[in-house]
C-alpha cells in the first residue's frame, strides 16, 4: 500500500489475531504502527479503537486493523472519530464492499467469531480494493461532517 502506515491495534482478547495479522503485513512490506495492547493482561478496548481513531486522524497511519473479541466494541470506539470509517468483517464480501461502497480507512475483526484464514484473506481484499466514488462519493462525505 503505497504512501502510508497501517495501524494494528487490539485489546487482550484480540491479541493474538492482531499478532498474527501484523506478522502477515510485515512480510508482505507494509509499514505496521502498533498501537497495542502487547500482552494478554486485560485492557480496555475503548483506549485502543480512540488510539486508532488518533491515527488516522493525524495522518500517522493511512489504514488500520482493528482486533477484539467480537470486533464490536473496539469498531464502536474508533468510528467515534470521524476521520475513521470502521468496518466490522466477517468474510472476503464484507472486506471488499466496505472499500468499494464505504471508503472504510479501518477493517475490525472479532478473534473470537473469526478465523485466522478468513481474517488474512478478508484482510488481503480490503488492502487491495479500490473506492468506487461515483454515486457513494457523496454518501461518505457525509460521514465525515459528523
Amino acid at each position: 500500500m503505497p504512501g502510508g502506515a497501517i495501524a494494528v491495534a487490539s485489546d487482550h482478547a484480540g491479541f493474538d489475531l492482531k499478532e498474527s495479522l501484523k506478522r502477515d503485513l510485515q512480510e508482505a512490506g507494509h509499514e505496521v504502527l502498533d498501537l497495542g495492547t502487547h500482552s494478554t493482561a486485560s485492557v480496555d478496548y475503548p483506549d485502543f479503537g480512540k488510539a486508532m481513531g488518533d491515527a488516522i486522524a493525524s495522518g500517522k497511519a493511512e489504514r488500520g486493523v482493528l482486533v477484539c473479541g467480537s470486533g464490536i466494541g473496539i469498531s464502536i470506539a474508533a468510528n467515534r472519530n470521524p476521520k475513521v470509517r470502521a468496518v466490522l468483517a466477517h468474510d472476503v464480501t464484507s472486506a471488499r464492499l466496505s472499500r468499494e461502497h464505504n471508503d472504510a480507512n479501518v477493517i475490525a475483526f472479532g478473534q473470537r467469531l473469526t478465523g485466522i484464514e478468513v481474517a488474512r484473506e478478508a484482510l488481503k481484499v480490503f488492502l487491495a480494493t479500490k473506492f468506487e466514488g461515483g454515486r457513494h462519493a457523496g454518501r461518505v462525505d457525509k460521514l465525515s461532517k459528523g
